[in-house]
């Protein structure tokens, strides 16, 4: 780790304990200087991550200040994961679809969810679209748009790419049926089965579940609650297995909110490079960030087409319209080519509706309207948090998605405990479903994206109830086999 990077994350978890607020005025670079013994390049390089972090921000003529708005918390963040460096075989389809599958519905509180709520959707204006496109749509349409996709659709994500910097040729993207398509037909174009894929520490359930389907083995690298991936252990494993693609999740990671600095992005991106691996990025959820821009994704630092952006409007804009697209790079042919083979097509009335939407300017708006209310819930849900689970409570405070990664103490049991809320109309998903290792015992991931349902603060104060009698038992139990 460089010298600046050490003085950054200093700095960084005085913001995380508070001992600097938001608002909070920083030393000024010379009195950083004088305090820490750096030279002024060292200072300002770690000044300029933080900002870049967005945790700080520079005021005109005034320094550096602590960004407000951004939601903290007392407790301590989750430790750093820690990985055994094995490829396994992955086995956790079942258990998703049976600690999961039932809890879609609506009578269930929806911590477990994986959906953002509905309310938050512009539904009604997409509705309008919908029926205007249809009545309006020329029906060679309906079938010209099956092969290459709606072309407005592409055209507006390829300038969405360019708004943020990126050179994406509209004919690079790929439609597909949601993101999560997206993200299979990319992991196929670029395995066989037998083949070790990289994942994170904890990763997305839907990740193993592709893994375990195509036949492939998972390799688990470990994953800070703060930086993501580390570098540094991705890069010893690559130098002793051989790997045939990454699936991760660089911004907001899914599940634990995770998001890696654009440097460290950018040396990911050259890591891979240098072993001619393909990146497979989750980017699902970079549209909701708290802070004062958009991320950039590890693609902006792709000159060789190996990185594969996939993006989806289910997670901010419309869960049921099942439209998403991969920036497929030097892989976008083949990508399209299975598409056709396996499901054709997204449908098209629904790419159509949201070309029009996008056309039409209010998604911005939207997004920003989206945002405010998240960064509401994700306080409540912290200061809930902090308030109502058992001492020793670990929670990682995310900078942007919808999720909340909680570790509890040892003595629970994150599958029993979601058999407890289950019981009590409350969904959960525990750790376990994260890791194809069955790790994370002791975790639960919870969607703070609800956070307007009149349910969601007292089913979070459920849940931390819960847990603390299920720490008090097995403490008890423990005592009385002593």
């Amino acid at each position: 780790m460089k010298l600046y990077e050490r003085c950054a994350n200093e700095i960084a978890e005085l913001i995380r304990t508070r001992m600097l607020r938001p608002g909070d005025r920083l030393p000024s670079v010379r009195a950083a200087i004088a305090a820490r013994g750096l030279s002024r390049s060292t200072v300002f390089e770690a000044y300029c991550l933080l900002e870049t972090r967005g945790l700080i921000e520079a005021r005109p003529r005034s320094g550096y200040y602590v960004k407000t708005g951004l939601a903290h918390t007392k407790l301590q963040a989750p430790a750093d994961s820690r990985s055994d460096g094995r490829a396994r075989n992955v086995d956790i389809g079942q258990l998703v679809f049976e600690l999961l599958g039932p809890m879609a519905r609506h009578e269930f509180a929806p911590l477990g969810s994986a959906f953002i709520s509905p309310s938050l959707c512009p539904l009604t204006r997409l509705a309008r679209h919908l029926w205007t496109e249809m009545r309006d749509l020329d029906p060679w349409r309906l079938i010209e748009d099956l092969a290459t996709g709606n072309e407005a659709l592409r055209r507006q994500i390829g300038l969405r790419y360019a708004t943020n910097g990126i050179a994406v040729e509209s004919t690079e993207v790929v439609l597909t049926n949601g993101g999560l398509e997206g993200m299979n037909l990319s992991l196929q174009a670029v395995t066989q089965p037998g083949d070790v894929v990289v994942v994170e520490s904890p990763t997305f359930y839907a990740a193993l579940q592709s893994i375990e389907r195509l036949h492939l083995r998972s390799l688990e690298v470990a994953t800070s609650p703060s930086l993501g991936i580390d570098i540094d252990a991705l890069a010893a494993v690559l130098e002793r297995q051989r790997v045939a693609a990454c699936w991760l999740m660089t911004s907001f990671q899914n599940p634990l909110g995770s998001s890696m600095p654009e440097d460290r992005k950018k040396a990911l991106v050259a890591l891979l490079a240098k072993h001619a691996i393909p990146l497979i990025e989750d980017d699902a959820y970079a549209e909701l960030f708290f802070g004062a821009k958009r991320p950039l994704p590890a693609k902006a630092f792709d000159t060789e087409g190996l990185v594969m952006n996939c993006g989806s409007f289910s997670k901010c804009l419309a869960p049921g319209y099942r439209v998403g697209w991969v920036a497929g790079g030097r892989f976008a042919a083949k990508i399209e080519q299975m598409r056709l083979m396996y499901t054709l097509s997204p449908a098209i009335p629904a790419q159509a509706a949201i070309a029009a939407y996008l056309d039409q300017g209010g998604y911005d708006r939207h997004l920003r309207r989206m945002r405010k209310a998240l960064a509401g819930y994700l306080a409540v849900a912290v200061e809930t948090v902090e308030m109502y689970f058992p001492a020793g409570t670990r929670m990682a405070v995310p900078e942007g998605g919808y999720f909340l990664w909680v570790e509890l103490p040892k003595a629970v049991d994150a599958i029993e405990l979601h058999t407890l809320a289950r019981e009590r109309g409350i969904s959960l998903s525990p750790g376990p479903l994260f890791s194809a290792a069955r790790r994370f015992g002791n975790c639960v991931r919870l969607n703070y994206g609800h956070g307007g349902d009149p349910r969601f603060v007292p089913a979070l104060k459920t849940v931390g109830e819960l847990a603390t009698q299920c720490a008090a038992s097995r403490h008890a139990l423990a005592s009385a086999r002593q």
